[in-house]
């Protein structure tokens, strides 16, 4: 199990698609064990981190672990069936497992490195791009139509938060008095 985990992790750094392409009779199970162990390395390293920094005590790194842990695994979920609904808007027809495969497997960059002050937002942006070519590879679809896809699923959320955050800001800006 740890040299196939090994494998897959050197396989999406070194050779993304071959890789997409070797998990693609994944079970639920082993993309979720992959999944679930990268992502308790990244939420103990990401609040070990927090913690030195000085954003949280002995107390606030075990509830900042156990978040993560709950929260990343709920997130992807969402995440996964959100961006299942574009990938199908475009041509995916190979299923929601297959969508949740590319963007499990698809996010390695991230939660290995992406605890990393600052470098962080490189294997993210990574972890993008081996979303769109998972996608690619596991719906069997265009390069350009996995970008609309997860281009889409991405872009909606955040013009919906900034949105949201422009609201706030008028709204306190018009409730707040102004001192004379």
């Amino acid at each position: 199990m740890i040299d196939t985990m090994v494998d897959r992790v050197k396989g999406f750094f070194l050779k993304p698609v071959e890789t997409f392409r070797a998990s693609r009779k994944d079970d639920l199970g082993t993309v979720f064990t992959y999944f679930g162990a990268l992502l308790l390395f990244y939420a103990v390293l990401s609040s070990l981190v927090r913690a030195v920094s000085g954003t949280g005590g002995a107390a606030g790194i075990v509830a900042d672990l156990i978040l993560t842990v709950i929260g990343g695994f709920v997130g992807m979920l969402v995440f996964a069936a959100w961006v299942h609904l574009w990938v199908y808007v475009v041509g995916g027809r190979y299923g929601v497992m297959q969508t949740v495969n590319a963007l499990f497997y698809g996010s390695t960059p991230s939660l290995l490195l992406g605890w990393i002050p600052f470098v962080g937002i490189i294997f993210s942006l990574w972890s993008l791009v081996l979303y769109v070519l998972g996608v690619r590879e596991l719906q069997g679809i265009s390069t350009a139509r996995a970008v609309i896809a997860i281009a889409i699923a991405v872009v909606i959320p955040l013009v919906l938060i900034a949105l949201l955050a422009a609201y706030f800001m008028v709204s306190v800006a018009t409730v707040t008095p102004v001192l004379m």
